[in-house]
């Protein structure tokens, strides 16, 4: 077994045991660290811009990659959708998306660099997940473009990347796929795994915080109340139950 077939083989294994552990203990004991420390009262503007740009990009990025990852080809071969099917949608979603989320992460980044106060607000921590988030990206869209056949030799990376990634699941690691595999999807898995380990240690943490309890609370009532012409609050107004 070679260096790499270890390498492939042990570190998702450790960079999981970093997201779990870390995750634990970012909640146990920094709990009013779990947020995103927002700033839009700084600056709105362009956040209204590059916010929904970004995450809606990512969430398709998101969604790509599971689809791409997680359902076998032979899958996608039994309903019919052939090969060539799949890579032209994959090419071309993978690719507005990837622009998408890139573009909104870079206006995220000039706001936060040229915006005094936000810029106050913005801890090495952040740099350093910024770096790595938009690495990840970058790399992530080589590997769209060069993987395609657009630029350099086409690769199917459900043959390779896909069939490594479920192994880890199953607890039986194949990293001799992962060496067969081009550079490019090497440094991409390589980046993700370490935006992953970072991930518990910054602002990204409130991406596990999905706020489910809001489907299902009553909604809050906001009450007025009367006013005398000498400004004295007399009393609140008749208003409706919630449910």
């Amino acid at each position: 077994m070679s260096a790499g077939e270890i390498f492939w083989d042990v570190v998702p294994y450790v960079t999981i045991a970093v997201v779990v552990v870390g995750t634990w203990w970012r909640y146990r004991y920094d709990k009013f660290g779990w947020t995103t420390r927002s700033s839009q009262l700084y600056e709105s503007k362009l956040l209204r811009i590059a916010s929904p740009m970004f995450h809606f990009g990512i969430l398709v990025v998101i969604v790509g990659h599971v689809i791409g990852l997680l359902i076998p080809q032979s899958w996608t071969d039994a309903i019919g959708l052939s090969q060539h099917a799949y890579h032209v949608q994959a090419v071309t979603l993978g690719t507005v998306a990837g622009i998408a989320t890139l573009v909104g992460i870079l206006l995220l980044i000039y706001r936060r660099r040229t915006r005094g106060p936000v810029f106050m607000a913005t801890t090495a921590n952040d740099k350093l997940m910024y770096v790595v988030l938009v690495a990840a990206i970058v790399a992530g869209l080589a590997t769209t473009l060069m993987g395609s056949g657009v630029v350099g030799e086409e690769h199917n990376y459900r043959e390779t990347v896909s069939p490594w990634f479920r192994s880890i699941w199953i607890l039986q690691p194949r990293g001799d796929l992962m060496v067969q595999a081009p550079l490019s999807f090497q440094l991409h898995a390589l980046i993700a795994l370490a935006l992953f380990a970072l991930w518990p240690f910054t602002r990204l943490v409130h991406a596990f915080s999905a706020p489910v309890g809001y489907l299902f609370r009553p909604y809050v009532v906001y009450r007025s109340r009367d006013v005398t012409p000498k400004g004295q609050l007399v009393g609140s107004r008749p208003h409706r139950r919630g449910w």
